[in-house]
């Protein structure tokens, strides 16, 4: 039997964390933390809601993610989030020696390979899942703001 707990699978759940960023206003980008293909963390943008520049999605899934493991390292974790993360978030990972980042679209703006950031040299990174999924929900959240 195939197992159903694949990148997309969570992908998908990161995407449900963003549809909730968009909801409350905020930036739409969403992030889960999976260890033995089990979510141990969600998060979502909050930096308007809690007027917290470093309230990144990613930065709320590894503090939840620390706090449900009890510890600061996220070895034998997957990060799962819609957007390349930015330089700050990067270096967050970097430090928690995540073992492994997937994320969606790219952002040629502010991603953190644009930036000159890096991760942990064991963590393993995957890019472009389901990238369009998570860019058309990034263009529809700016064309709403624009109106």
């Amino acid at each position: 039997m195939e197992n159903p707990f694949n990148d997309d699978y969570f992908m998908k759940r990161a995407l449900q964390e963003a549809e909730l960023a968009f909801e409350k206003g905020e930036i739409p980008v969403g992030a889960v933390i999976v260890v033995a293909d089990k979510i141990i963390a969600r998060g979502h943008n909050a930096t308007e809601m809690l007027h917290d520049v470093t309230a990144h999605a990613e930065m709320q899934s590894i503090t939840a993610a620390a706090n449900y493991l009890g510890s600061k390292y996220l070895k034998d974790c997957t990060l799962y989030v819609t957007l390349e993360p930015c330089q700050m978030c990067a270096g967050a990972l970097y430090w928690s020696q995540i073992s492994k980042v997937v994320f969606g679209a790219r952002d040629e703006n502010r991603g953190f390979m644009t930036m000159g950031g890096k991760l942990h040299p064991k963590t393993t990174l995957v890019s472009g899942v389901m990238a369009e999924e998570s860019a058309d929900l990034m263009k529809r959240f700016f064309v709403s703001r624009r109106k």
